[in-house]
């Protein structure tokens, strides 16, 4: 038995010891050490529609099936969004809201009921609309070859720091004209944002709050000079001159902000680092997307599934509503699964396994669905793919050196770091 054949039957092991009545799926550690999966299996198959009575969240539902959580994701009536998106830390909100008083983020669209969510969505989509995305593309193809030629060939060095994370700052600093020899602010604030103390960059609550206090004064300085400039197709001066968002609170504004740069971080930034590890653990698959490079629009579509780049979205139910045989109260927080929906056995064949050339490949809720579907999926897969059609015309293969080190969060699944070696050049 290998390594990881191993791992995956310790983690079974333990859980199937735990309780059904006790089980916690939203462990942090479980999504660090890539362990979580046996307890989604136990959940889809013994109780999908699963409630934890006490955690580090507090208590919350699991919803883990595809079906069910399709019927959570597009009843926004039912299910709301404005007390948050994510299983919140309880410690970490009152330390939080402590530290940063009355400065801290507000509500983004993504935290908005309707009526009020549609209109200030508007206000952003003109940026990632097709027409948009046409313009953007031979810069993002023009930057991402910029990086690529820049890596050290038959060197290891860190696939996270030098690709993943440099790739969507270039283009989330294009996104918001933010000043581009700045633009690893981006990245660096979105760590700042999503991580606990000792975890990411974050070295206490304190230094958090002083990067997110940066942050939100670096984007205000920004709304201070579009708002008062001839509109543009950048986010910020979109924010700021349409109406259904032009006269925003500062904390509404700061909202979207955090919702805007974490989410065409982490998207983007864990999938292109997702696409090296599963390829070379399947490298079958690295060898037929080789041998055709047609495949990468499918194999990008793949990855996004098969990595589910922000394992869960969270809800809090409005009135009493009955999921699977279950009733949900009115005032419960609902976790939607994301990670788990793209690995139900009864939706997806052969779920676990990475095929890039899936029948039906886009076949997966990482974007989720309803009206808060990600915005910004069209840019995710557009740097997606232009990084990988410009990687396969000048490296013949990545090699992972050791496994990576994940992020310590049971919300954004990602990477902190990826060690490979490029043997040569083609």
């Amino acid at each position: 038995m290998n390594a990881i054949a191993a791992k995956y039957v310790e983690a079974q092991e333990a859980a199937y010891a735990e309780p059904l009545e006790t089980l916690n799926p939203a462990q942090p550690a479980l999504f660090q050490s890539d362990t979580l999966w046996p307890y989604f299996e136990r959940l889809r198959r013994e109780d999908p529609v699963h409630y934890t009575p006490e955690s580090e969240f507090g208590p919350f539902w699991s919803i883990t099936r595809w079906h069910d959580i399709m019927a959570v994701d597009t009843n926004h009536e039912a299910f709301s969004s404005a007390d948050g998106i994510t299983l919140a830390n309880l410690e970490a909100r009152a330390e939080q809201e402590k530290i940063m008083g009355v400065r801290r983020g507000g509500a983004g669209f993504i935290t908005m009921d309707e009526p009020e969510h549609t209109p200030a969505r508007k206000a952003v989509t003109p940026a990632v609309a097709p027409a948009n995305l046409l313009k953007m593309a031979p810069i993002v193809r023009e930057r991402a070859g910029l990086i690529l030629d820049s890596l050290p060939i038959g060197e290891e060095f860190d696939w996270v720091d030098l690709v993943s994370k440099e790739l969507t700052a270039m283009t989330l600093a294009t996104l918001f004209d933010f000043p581009f020899e700045q633009r690893r602010k981006l990245p660096y604030w979105s760590d700042m944002i999503t991580n606990l103390p000792g975890h990411g960059p974050v070295e206490s609550w304190q230094q958090k709050g002083e990067a997110m206090f940066e942050c939100f004064d670096a984007f205000q300085e920004l709304w201070n000079q579009r708002v008062n400039a001839e509109p543009s197709f950048d986010m910020i001066s979109m924010l700021a001159h349409t109406p259904a968002t032009r006269n925003m609170s500062k904390e509404t504004y700061q909202g979207n902000v955090i919702l805007l740069i974490v989410g065409g971080n982490d998207t983007t930034r864990n999938t292109i680092s997702g696409s090296v590890y599963a390829l070379n653990k399947n490298p079958d698959q690295y060898a037929k997307l080789r041998a055709n490079p047609d495949l990468i629009v499918s194999m990008v579509s793949e990855t996004i599934r098969w990595q589910t780049p922000l394992a869960h979205m969270a809800r809090l139910a409005t009135r009493d509503v009955e999921i699977g045989g279950k009733t949900i109260k009115a005032g419960d927080r609902v976790a939607m699964w994301y990670v788990s929906g793209n690995r139900d056995e009864e939706v997806i064949e052969r779920p676990n396994d990475y095929i890039i050339d899936r029948e039906r490949p886009r076949q997966h809720m990482s974007f989720g669905f309803g009206i808060h579907r990600c915005v910004g999926n069209r840019v995710a897969e557009l740097q997606l793919t232009i990084i990988w059609e410009e990687i396969l015309k000048r490296f013949p293969e990545i090699i992972l050196v050791e496994e990576p080190k994940r992020t310590f969060s049971s919300f954004v699944k990602g990477y902190e770091s990826m060690k490979v070696v490029i043997p040569h050049r083609n």
